[in-house]
């Protein structure tokens, strides 16, 4: 059966460019830059001094509020900088430089052993909380935390999001393709930590291959295929499509009885419950048309771009923009020299002709932006608002709900910067 939300938009999806390029595995890095800050909520204080030995998995970030997520070292070597580094979301963050040894030993021990029905709800959530694991769509939410409702919350489904709407990224993809046992088992012991025992598994239709080896890999799932649509990713519209339920202004998917998780996040649930690996590294899709090798690609947390690039054979053309995740939601970059971070999805190096360099003309009141707007804001509207200061019409006009998938920007004719003006309205109020 296929399933969708109301409304969407269709961008080129460049999805061919690795779709079928199996993961490679990146070499180890001679140093990484490893942020305290990889989620949301508190920042991490560091727990290792410079001149410390670690290994992989060594944690050396931690902090005692309950929305966080530790940090663990990606490589074994030794702390050589504590200090502000480049990061990709925050701007700059407090860091930690590990140079990498010539032994990359792991401080962990797999435990390939494992039964996961001998293991309490708390056992799995604890195994997931000590291995530093967040949703790894993009969103960064600390997994454990998700994984906890409220007691006054019922939870009865939980959704496993492989729909990947974003352009050129085909990281999940490949996951699910290369590992399906490995994510089905991760998404089982979400089910088992939260109590829940309907789940399923929503994929959207561009991805056959991914549909078929998750069934036959998924028989205790329902196999949810989705109409390729941007953003079908987004947790209310996936729930919306599968279920029906919509989720209220200013509620989260628990207040319906939903809990969703993306397919690395399951994966990396596997590593922790059945491995005792910590999150450490991740697969991310390198793409655009400035790089000379598109891939798909596991890489250490904490590897400087400019190193990655460097591995791979740089570049074609020099890139007019660097943006990590999609083109649609994705965050610019300033500087090479940024390291890859638990939410990084995908490196997109775009040039000049792809960003483009059209003139912002008058709005023609033509309606496409409120037509594409998932959550059915008025754009135009809302950007008259906050160009005029008035945050607290725009509030009430509901712009909090805007989750920026810059639908109503890519959509506009007259080539007006709404999300911008999204962004910056709802950083005011």
């Amino acid at each position: 059966m296929r399933f969708t939300f109301k409304g969407g938009i269709h961008p080129p999806g460049f999805k061919k460019l690795t779709n079928t390029k199996a993961i490679i595995r990146a070499g180890v890095p001679k140093q990484v830059v490893v942020p305290l800050s990889q989620h949301i909520g508190a920042v991490c204080e560091p727990v290792v001094s410079v001149g410390e030995a670690v290994k992989i998995g060594t944690l050396i970030g931690r902090s005692d509020k309950f929305i966080s997520a530790y940090v663990h070292s990606s490589v074994s070597g030794k702390v050589i900088k504590i200090e502000s580094r480049a990061h990709p979301v925050l701007g700059a963050c407090n860091s930690i430089v590990i140079e990498s040894g010539q032994s990359q030993d792991a401080a962990y021990v797999n435990n390939h052993n494992c039964d996961i029905d001998m293991l309490s709800q708390e056992e799995i959530i604890n195994s997931i909380s000590q291995a530093g694991i967040v949703g790894l769509g993009g969103a960064c939410f600390p997994t454990h935390v998700k994984l906890s409702p409220p007691k006054n919350k019922t939870i009865d489904t939980f959704i496993l999001n492989c729909a990947e709407c974003e352009p050129y990224l085909s990281c999940d993809h490949r996951v699910m393709l290369e590992h399906p046992e490995a994510v089905v088992k991760g998404a089982f012991g979400m089910m088992k930590a939260l109590g829940v025992k309907n789940g399923i598994i929503a994929i959207e239709d561009n991805k056959p291959d991914a549909i078929k080896v998750m069934r036959s890999n998924a028989a205790n799932f329902k196999i949810a295929v989705l109409k390729t649509k941007y953003p079908q990713g987004a947790e209310k519209q996936i729930i919306n499509a599968v279920l029906g339920r919509i989720v209220p202004s200013g509620a989260l998917p628990m207040d319906v009885g939903c809990v969703v998780q993306n397919v690395q996040t399951a994966f990396a649930v596997y590593e922790a419950v059945y491995l005792k690996k910590p999150l450490t590294e991740r697969v991310i899709t390198i793409a655009g048309p400035c790089v000379k090798n598109a891939v798909n690609i596991r890489v250490k947390i904490g590897t400087l771009v400019s190193d990655l690039m460097d591995s791979l054979g740089g570049f074609i053309r020099e890139p007019k923009k660097v943006i990590f995740g999609g083109p649609m939601m994705g965050i610019a970059q300033y500087t090479l020299d940024v390291p890859v971070i638990k939410g990084t999805s995908g490196i997109i190096f775009l040039s000049e002709k792809e960003t483009g360099n059209e003139q912002e003309s008058a709005c023609i009141r033509c309606g496409k932006c409120v037509d594409a707007c998932p959550v059915k804001l008025l754009p135009t509207t809302l950007m008259h608002l906050v160009k005029k200061d008035r945050f607290s019409e725009a509030k009430d006009l509901g712009l909090a709900n805007c989750y920026e998938c810059g639908s109503c920007a890519y959509e506009c004719p007259a080539k007006i910067p709404l999300l911008d003006y999204m962004k910056f309205g709802k950083a005011k109020i």
